[in-house]
């Protein structure tokens, strides 16, 4: 019964699209008072992906929650997609998720039982291949489906890893191709018809967690993962809370080609359109790059990769151990620079 059920037709925006955009979030943040715990190593000043706190000088919580609305049709794979989505948020910052909750909002009137219990189980089995468990959560009834975790995972403080450390010269490196928020669109709207919603959730299901491993064991700068604010929001938080300014070369970003495709023909989410928005005010495009071009750029993603800095003496040995841990990709893809910080430019070489 459920096979037949198209989540994606009960929810308005899809995935980490129904974000609230940057520009929007960054303004209330500001007004936020500052954080005077000593044990806050990481708080929300960076725009980071998760926080972290020190209970000991040797261990420290890394906490986070992500949940959006159904980003694909099968309650399996939205449960699955939507678990490793948040799971990623603890890997950007070197932890190791160790326990989570579920936090559900489910439409009882319009859906039946089964429906949420093959999201629980797809979440279930992701969180498993991740060593985490998932231990209890919370239910509230609502318009749409809503699924998501609440993650608490461990690291030691020298080791961390945040967004805020890049140096100029540093190389930027990805490590899953972007373009998966214009296929989801594209399936949504049933005009995907490249077939390519396959590869995008097979994309989304993959962890994060073979990525930070390889960034730990050979030792990156600073980190990020890239869901919402699309591959430059994210590098744009990168760059401006490490000091810096960015370089990219359009020509070595991966980009799915149906997405390239899709996005030609004006299957865009709403979410991709507002992070372009807020980006023109930070990005300097050459004529070169196309306005397809640059909405791919700001695509919002769900579950993508890392984003990872390296010093230059160190990008060789990453991108081997990434390609020996079998990630999606291993691209780099443009550089940290001496400039304005959060200041991108986007070339084509």
């Amino acid at each position: 019964m459920t096979s037949t059920i198209r989540l994606t037709k009960l929810a308005k925006r899809a995935g980490c699209a129904a974000k609230q955009p940057p520009g929007y979030l960054f303004s209330l943040l500001g007004q936020l008072p500052p954080l005077r715990d000593p044990q806050v190593l990481v708080g929300s000043a960076t725009a980071d992906d998760a926080a972290v706190y020190r209970l000991t000088d040797d261990l420290a919580l890394v906490l986070t929650t992500d949940f959006f609305t159904p980003i694909v049709d099968d309650p399996t794979d939205f449960g699955a997609i939507a678990a490793a989505n948040a799971l990623s948020d603890v890997y950007a910052m070197g932890g190791t998720p160790r326990v989570a909750l579920n936090l559900v909002g489910f439409p009882d009137d319009r859906l039946p039982p089964e429906v949420l219990g093959d999201i629980l189980r797809g979440a279930a089995a992701v969180a498993e291949a991740a060593g985490v468990s998932i231990v209890g959560g919370h239910t509230i009834k609502s318009e749409e489906p809503i699924y998501g975790l609440a993650v608490v995972g461990t690291v030691a403080p020298d080791r961390m890893l945040t967004n805020a450390a890049g140096r100029p010269g540093d190389w930027l490196v990805l490590t899953k191709p972007i373009g998966v928020g214009v296929i989801t669109t594209a399936a949504k709207n049933d005009v995907d018809t490249l077939g390519a919603i396959g590869e995008a959730i097979q994309l989304m299901r993959t962890l994060n967690r073979a990525a930070a491993e390889a960034a730990c064991a050979v030792g990156v700068r600073a980190a990020t993962d890239v869901t919402g604010f699309g591959l430059l929001g994210h590098l744009r938080n990168l760059a401006y809370a490490s000091g810096c300014a960015a370089e990219v070369d359009l020509t070595d970003v991966p980009i799915l080609a149906a997405a390239r495709h899709y996005a030609a023909e004006g299957i865009v989410p709403g979410g991709t359109h507002a992070n372009r928005r807020f980006l023109q005010d930070w990005t300097t495009y050459a004529p070169e790059v196309t306005e397809t071009d640059q909405l791919l750029l700001c695509d919002a993603q769900t579950s993508g990769g890392l984003l990872l800095a390296v010093a230059p003496e160190t990008v060789e040995d990453l991108v081997r151990e990434l390609k020996r841990r079998q990630t999606p990709c291993a691209a780099r893809i443009g550089r940290l620079a001496a400039g304005t910080p959060g200041r991108l430019t986007v070339h084509r070489s």
